[in-house]
């Protein structure tokens, strides 16, 4: 996972705090994904997908705040991976809107 290899070298100060958030969305998109489908009901699997997207938007945000904060400079495959990631999620919500 590209977030764990960019946080690491993130400040001592930063590891219980944007660290730690950043990798808890990190690990979130795909674990909600996972229990969405996991679910009985297509309801159930929509409100999953729709909170894996909203750890994705956390993830953005966690990722322009590290810019801001000059602990990292802007990443080309993190930004291709938040993107196809949410194509993807789009793509597999739209058919049960």
């Amino acid at each position: 996972m590209e977030v764990y290899k960019v946080t690491k070298d993130f400040p001592k100060a930063e590891i219980y705090g944007l660290v730690q958030q950043a990798r808890r969305s990190a690990v979130a998109i795909p674990s909600n994904i996972a229990e969405g489908y996991g679910r009985q009901y297509n309801k159930e699997y929509k409100q999953f997908l729709s909170i894996a997207y909203g750890s994705l938007c956390e993830l953005e945000t966690q990722y322009l705040l590290s810019i801001d904060l000059a602990y990292i400079k802007n990443n080309v495959q993190i930004e291709g991976l938040m993107k196809e990631v949410g194509s993807m999620l789009y793509r597999m919500l739209n058919p049960i809107r």
